[in-house]
């Protein structure tokens, strides 16, 4: 972890930031360590470089639910700035993270359920669309047997 001393920003990288997920003693440390100082809700929105490559990191809401805002470069890190950090780690303890993982779970197995409803109906749609090829045959063939009556007796 590296700290910015100008604006207590933190940047860790996915091992770190893993393990701070995973482990209560290091959030407890990472707890530890925040200021608590109220957000600054003036300064305006912008996207940072990443430290080791200077690409510009995407940011992302932590799992997708949590309402921090990080940036992320996916190759590299995470840049927290001031109490971001002790933001999610607050979440995750608070089960926040499984609850998020939870909603995820439930929302693919609609998705699941919807696409192979989607199957089935495009399944049988194809079968009333599709024409009854005995039927189609057996028309064809009367047809054809006309012609060659036409064709004999005419």
């Amino acid at each position: 972890m590296l700290e910015c001393e100008k604006c207590l920003g933190l940047w860790v990288d996915p091992q770190t930031f893993e393990r701070i997920c995973a482990d209560r003693e290091h959030q407890s440390a990472v707890l530890g360590h925040a200021s608590m100082q109220p957000p600054d809700l003036s300064t305006k929105v912008t996207y940072v470089p990443c430290p080791v490559c200077a690409a510009l990191m995407n940011r992302v809401n932590f799992a997708r639910c949590s309402g921090v805002i990080v940036d992320l470069c996916k190759r590299h890190g995470i840049w927290f700035d001031r109490d971001e950090l002790s933001g999610i780690v607050e979440f995750i303890r608070s089960g926040g993270l499984e609850l998020s993982r939870t909603k995820e779970k439930r929302e693919l197995e609609e998705e699941r359920r919807r696409l192979q409803q989607g199957r089935v109906v495009s399944d049988i749609s194809e079968l009333s669309v599709q024409p009854d090829h005995t039927t189609e045959t057996k028309f064809l063939g009367i047809a054809s047997a006309r012609d060659l009556l036409k064709l004999l007796f005419d």
